[in-house]
């Protein structure tokens, strides 16, 4: 069935009073994008810092309402309760229902990485008798589908690990898929940790539907075992994995290989600098924009 959609622009300190009001008036849904997409001013935000809600100077708050919501009745109320609110703030349109899923699933096509690892969506067959190792993958709303160059490159250096036996790591999980990954690539046992809870029921749903939800568990940062990993991943942002470069190293093992992304060609030597104090054998993969770092926890 069509919507009403209600296109708002504000500063971003307005953005919580506006969602409360148009919550009070019945929106059924509230995305928020940057007002300056698409221009030089615009601003990447591509997952958040742990503890980090990150908004955008001035934003464009989408809320959409019935189809037979009264545009100006919207308008008048929308007026009371905020009474700052302009006229030439808001814009309105109809907007047809999709299959959100299906549109999805028609662009997301089965993907190699490595020597091995193949990352198929959930709805399209593996072939049969093929010697391959396949993860089946519904993203969710999570991010992490393998099509970004950063989770595309922490795929194949695990493909390229014995990860036999060996006890992951995942920080920053998403939607499970590097844990799944070395799951399905013989680990023993995986941890995923990420600070939004949608991204764990993602990762506990992907599992499930790999049939490694047994061996897989998941955590908000800080109530992770302190137990270290052999092998430890994070695909988040350059910021927090300085800042978070001690944590990482107290959750490796000695020797444990490790490997870091989400990191913008360009502020790798920072990192580099970083985490030297704690691995060793450090060395810089690019993919399109992004690097990878990795090495091997120092021995102690």
């Amino acid at each position: 069935m069509p919507f009403l959609e209600l296109a708002l622009t504000l500063r971003a300190e307005q953005q919580p009073r506006v969602e409360e009001a148009l919550d009070d008036l019945g929106a059924l849904s509230i995305t928020l994008r940057d007002a300056d997409a698409e221009t030089p001013d615009e601003q990447a935000i591509f997952e958040p810092g742990v503890g980090e809600l990150p908004l955008w100077p001035t934003i464009t708050l989408d809320a959409l309402f019935d189809a037979g919501t009264d545009r100006r009745g919207l308008a008048e109320a929308l007026g009371e309760l905020l009474p700052w609110l302009e006229p030439s703030q808001l814009s309105f349109r109809e907007v047809a229902d999709e299959d959100w899923e299906r549109a999805w699933m028609d662009q997301f096509k089965p993907m190699p990485f490595g020597r091995r690892l193949w990352i198929y969506p959930w709805n399209i067959e593996p072939p049969a008798g093929e010697d391959i190792v396949v993860v089946r993958l519904d993203p969710g709303l999570a991010f992490g589908s393998g099509t970004h160059p950063t989770t595309a490159l922490c795929l194949e250096w695990l493909d390229g690990l014995e990860l036999a036996g060996r006890q992951v790591t995942d920080y920053g999980c998403g939607s499970g898929i590097l844990a799944i990954a070395a799951l399905k690539l013989g680990a023993a046992g995986a941890t995923g940790v990420d600070n939004d809870p949608q991204a764990l029921t993602a990762s506990r749903d992907n599992a499930e539907r790999n049939g490694v939800a047994d061996r897989l568990a998941v955590f908000l940062p800080g109530d992770e075992p302190a137990a270290p990993a052999d092998v430890f991943v994070a695909n988040i942002l350059a910021g927090p994995l300085g800042e978070l470069a001690p944590t990482f190293a107290a959750a490796c093992k000695p020797g444990a290989p490790f490997a870091i992304s989400g990191i913008l060609d360009g502020q790798q030597d920072e990192l580099l600098a970083r985490y030297a104090e704690w691995f060793d054998g450090l060395r810089v993969d690019a993919r399109e924009d992004w690097v990878r770092i990795s090495g091997r926890r120092r021995d102690a």
